[in-house]
């Protein structure tokens, strides 16, 4: 998750996963105050045995782009609603970050 904020939408996930016997772990890690230690993070995760990320962010939603940039594993990147925005408003930049990885 991008900040400590997002836990209250991703402790949902982490019972469903927890419920249904999937390993997981929960960490804060932002594209914005710790690039680098979320870098470092994702390239070590598939040695680790992860196979998924859920990239859990609201304001810019751009945790899930800086995440999928370095690495191969599969990102799903999960909206947080924020006071005064929208998902839609965050499925918007998402949209343009994946249009924009496409060309590139």
């Amino acid at each position: 998750m991008g900040s400590t904020s997002d836990w209250d939408t991703m402790s949902n996930c982490i019972d469903t996963l927890d419920e249904l016997g999937i390993p997981n772990e929960a960490h804060v890690l932002s594209a914005h105050r710790t690039p680098d230690a979320t870098a470092e993070f994702v390239r070590k995760a598939a040695e680790r045995g992860i196979r998924v990320i859920i990239a859990a962010a609201g304001g810019a939603a751009h945790l899930a782009g800086v995440v999928a940039a370095y690495t191969w594993l599969p990102v799903l990147g999960a909206l947080v609603a924020r006071a005064g925005r929208t998902h839609r408003d965050a499925g918007r930049r998402l949209a343009v970050q994946a249009r924009a990885r496409k060309v590139h």
